[in-house]
């Protein structure tokens, strides 16, 4: 899985590792779209959103075909979600909300074959192997994955060493909103406590050697010193151009 592969390389080196995550309007144009910015990476949100199924399939496709990493969040994290949403042939996924060690757990069982799971491939996901043998699935797909699980909550904080730990974790990722929220000071990006509780995060992602994940504004992302985050939502940042655009315009 080279774009995967690629990405996992680019997060080790260090070097800034930039994308966004996609709400709204997802369609195959955004991966070139993306790939022209510069970015390295688009992920699709299906937790807040509902793209069509075939949608993603076409997403996850050209990106396969482009070589370019475009990973998924799904809605849940159940085994069957996960093995679902793979199916669908992203090159990695951003799990919600995680909680607690035993629901990766539950995400080793929906993102590998037996004996390590209990996984049953199947659809558009298919096309990422050469063939259908369990050595070409380990080697291929399962051992390039991207796993992200989200600390969103003041009880993901509490178990962060553990989540960071997991044998399925590449890296951490947090929700700031949502964190936020838990921590009573949502949404203030340069608060102490948000801050601090990330720092956390970062902390625990660097002791098993992965990197933490996040998206937010400069005030946040740069007293962390992240490398790995997202820079926006794309149309979050059309409509922020546009309201510029109509100021200067009628300023003018």
């Amino acid at each position: 899985m080279r774009p995967a592969a690629e990405l996992r390389a680019k997060i080790a080196s260090g070097e800034p590792t930039l994308g966004v995550i996609a709400i709204e309007h997802v369609w195959v144009g955004l991966v070139e779209i993306c790939m022209k910015a510069g970015l390295d990476y688009l992920i699709v949100d299906g937790e807040h959103a509902s793209p069509t199924g075939q949608t993603l399939v076409d997403v996850f496709a050209f990106g396969r075909i482009a070589g370019f990493p475009v990973l998924y969040r799904p809605p849940k994290t159940d085994a069957d979600s996960v093995r679902l949403a793979l199916d669908m042939g992203p090159c990695g996924l951003m799990l919600p909300m995680v909680n607690e060690p035993a629901q990766l757990d539950a995400v080793r069982d929906g993102i590998y074959l037996p004996p390590r799971g209990w996984r049953r491939p199947g659809g558009a996901g298919n096309r990422w192997v050469s063939g259908i043998n369990y050595d070409n699935w380990k080697t291929e797909v399962e051992d390039d994955l991207i796993i992200m699980p989200q600390i969103e909550s003041k009880i993901g904080l509490a178990n962060v060493d553990a989540i960071a730990a997991h044998e399925v974790t590449t890296h951490l990722a947090c929700g700031p909103y949502d964190l936020s929220a838990h921590l009573g000071v949502l949404f203030d990006p340069a608060h102490p406590v948000l801050l601090e509780a990330l720092r956390q995060a970062k902390s625990a992602a660097e002791r098993h050697g992965k990197t933490l994940w996040a998206i937010g504004p400069p005030a946040m992302i740069g007293p962390l010193g992240l490398h790995f985050y997202a820079l926006t939502e794309p149309v979050s940042f059309m409509e922020a151009k546009l309201k510029e655009l109509v100021m200067a315009t009628r300023g003018g």
